[in-house]
């Protein structure tokens, strides 16, 4: 340890040095190289852990007892059998049960929630001016959440520091190349690629990722020159609705994880949205910041409105983050929002968890770790208002395409 230190102390740069910066992003970049390689070899991939035949029942919304009927009379997706005789099962076989019991089962009732006929593509895009607000948290969780429940998810990755990305095993600085993020599929000139060449499967089946990195910053340094470019195909606003369009046959629901910033970026997330998620941490800064969000929002998006923009949201809706019920100014704010936006703001917020937080250590979300891997009464709050918000919010959705609830 003390040898690798004297190495990194030897490479260091001197401050005076015009070139610091870019030979500390050189050092660091080698360093985390380094580090992936020892913890995360190149063959080394994130793999979903396998559900018990109870976890397994109650996503596919039936009862244990005819779930293990169906596997004792052998019919459908067969589980995995312990030499203890516990059953498990992966995602991919709770997704074949759904399509099993749609298949064979004659009271009419749907088991796969996926969008049908004239129902329009789900594109939720989750926002705030200010970093620290649980925009990635919530992402990541709705998108997963969407997907153990049978929808068809693609997650994206707007954020240039690719937290989302990171959480799904793509490493931004190592995984992600030239073109690869959706950059890629709305950036100007003859070099843009289609979008379904960018799109990623992932670890949880059914839910692909747009991944990203520091690429997306060229799409802000290169709008404004071709905003005075008589040369232009579409407008920067168009741009993510139109490359989303292209894939919407295969998804139901899309989720943008958005930069912490009022750019070029966001503008685009916001006008390809049918729907807006704004998370909000209930403390004064906070919600001072988001009042001036939204202030800046509604002035850009009506210049955007006035240079051909279509802009209509299904929903717009507030959702409480890092909340502590026994924090009274937070309690204060939480019912002065309620009081100024009503139904607007989510019933459930989510609350402060150091289950979120352990998970996150290992870059992991709490849909993907084992109840048994921490203090289970501090898993079950946890995931408890997790379900809870998402739930909401696939009621939204569902709402939207004129669903019940």
């Amino acid at each position: 340890m003390k040898q690798q230190a004297a190495t990194i102390d030897a490479a260091m740069p001197s401050p005076e040095t015009g070139s610091a910066i870019g030979e500390h992003a050189a050092i660091l970049r080698s360093q985390l190289q380094a580090m992936a390689a020892a913890f995360y070899p190149p063959s080394a991939e994130k793999v979903l852990r396998r559900f018990s035949s109870g976890e397994a029942a109650k996503l596919l919304g039936i009862s244990d007892s005819r779930l293990r009927q169906l596997s004792i009379d052998g019919q459908g997706p067969q589980p995995e059998v312990t030499q203890y005789g516990r059953r498990s099962y992966s995602l991919a076989d709770i997704h074949a049960l759904r399509e099993f019991f749609d298949e064979t089962t004659k009271s009419g009732r749907k088991f796969s929630p996926r969008r049908q006929g004239n129902e329009h593509l789900q594109v939720i895009s989750v926002v705030n001016f200010k970093g620290g607000s649980g925009k990635t948290t919530t992402s990541a969780h709705l998108a997963q959440y969407l997907v153990l429940k049978g929808y068809r998810v693609l997650a994206v990755d707007l954020d240039p520091q690719a937290s989302l990305s990171a959480l799904h095993g793509i490493q931004p600085e190592i995984d992600v190349g030239s073109g690869e993020t959706i950059y890629g599929a709305i950036r100007y000139g003859d070099e843009r690629c289609a979008l379904s060449d960018i799109i990623r499967p992932t670890y949880f089946t059914g839910l692909d990722i747009v991944p990203g990195n520091l690429e997306l910053m060229e799409f802000e340094h290169e709008t404004p020159k071709a905003l005075t470019s008589r040369q232009r195909d579409s407008m920067f606003f168009e741009r993510v609705a139109q490359a989303l369009d292209s894939v919407a046959d295969n998804y139901d629901v899309v989720v943008i994880d958005c930069p912490p910033q009022l750019g070029f970026l966001t503008l685009s997330a916001l006008c390809a949205a049918t729907s807006l998620l704004i998370t909000v941490h209930p403390q004064m800064l906070d919600v001072a910041s988001m009042s001036q969000f939204l202030a800046m929002t509604d002035d850009l998006l009506e210049v955007v409105r006035g240079a051909g923009g279509q802009i209509r949201y299904d929903a717009l809706r507030y959702l409480i983050t890092r909340y502590e019920p026994q924090d009274g100014p937070q309690t204060r704010i939480t019912a002065l929002l309620r009081n100024l936006f009503g139904d607007a703001v989510l019933t459930s917020p989510m609350v402060k968890s150091s289950a979120v937080s352990d998970a996150g250590l290992t870059k992991q979300t709490l849909y993907e770790v084992g109840r048994e891997s921490m203090n289970r009464q501090t898993y079950d709050r946890a995931i408890e208002a997790l379900d809870a918000v998402n739930s909401e919010i696939e009621t939204m959705v569902r709402k939207s395409w004129g669903r019940a609830a």
